[in-house]
């Protein structure tokens, strides 16, 4: 069994090793259950340029259980979030950390982790098709979930000009 980690020891860890490039870190604490259980979510930005190796950092800690990658188009920047579960052997015990990184959309470049934690391939393949982000060293970068022949350049998750609003029709703005 691995060594059981605190919300506090995580944040503290990542703070002491990369300082000015946790651009923000806050835990959330709340209760489940019947018993009213604690549970511990840990948000977490981190600067692009010392993404992957936070990634590397936190698996010198613990070796993560990642869920999922999460994307948002917030604007001038497009917000990748990576969902990892701590404790993941530990029934009742997980802590949910939650790494942002910030991609400027004038360059929305980041590095694949997948080389660290196989799983994340198919998550960032995702964010490539959906959000228009560059995954370097992504080993496949084929297509997942959109069809082959869907038109490049379109992002299904952009709400900027690269979104598919002209491809679907408003069918509230229908007159009868």
């Amino acid at each position: 069994m691995k060594k059981k980690v605190t919300p506090e020891e995580v944040v503290k860890y990542f703070k002491d090793e990369f300082k000015t490039k946790i651009k923000g870190a806050k835990i959330v604490k709340r209760k489940f259950g019947s018993k009213k259980k604690e549970s511990y979510y840990v948000w977490m930005k981190v600067d692009r340029t010392v993404f992957k190796d936070s990634i590397e950092h936190l698996i010198k800690l613990q070796y993560p259980h990642l869920a999922v990658a999460s994307g948002n188009d917030i604007g001038k920047i497009i917000e990748i979030i990576y969902h990892f579960t701590l404790n993941y052997d530990q029934p009742l015990e997980e802590i949910i950390l939650n790494i942002s990184v910030e991609l400027p959309k004038t360059d929305p470049t980041i590095d694949t982790i997948s080389d660290i934690i196989p799983g994340a391939l198919i998550t960032e393949r995702e964010k490539m098709e959906m959000l228009g982000i560059t995954v370097k060293g992504i080993p496949d970068s084929s297509r997942v979930f959109l069809p082959d022949d869907f038109p490049e350049g379109v992002y299904p998750w952009r709400r900027d000009k690269t979104g598919p609003e002209k491809y679907y029709k408003n069918l509230h703005e229908v007159k009868k």
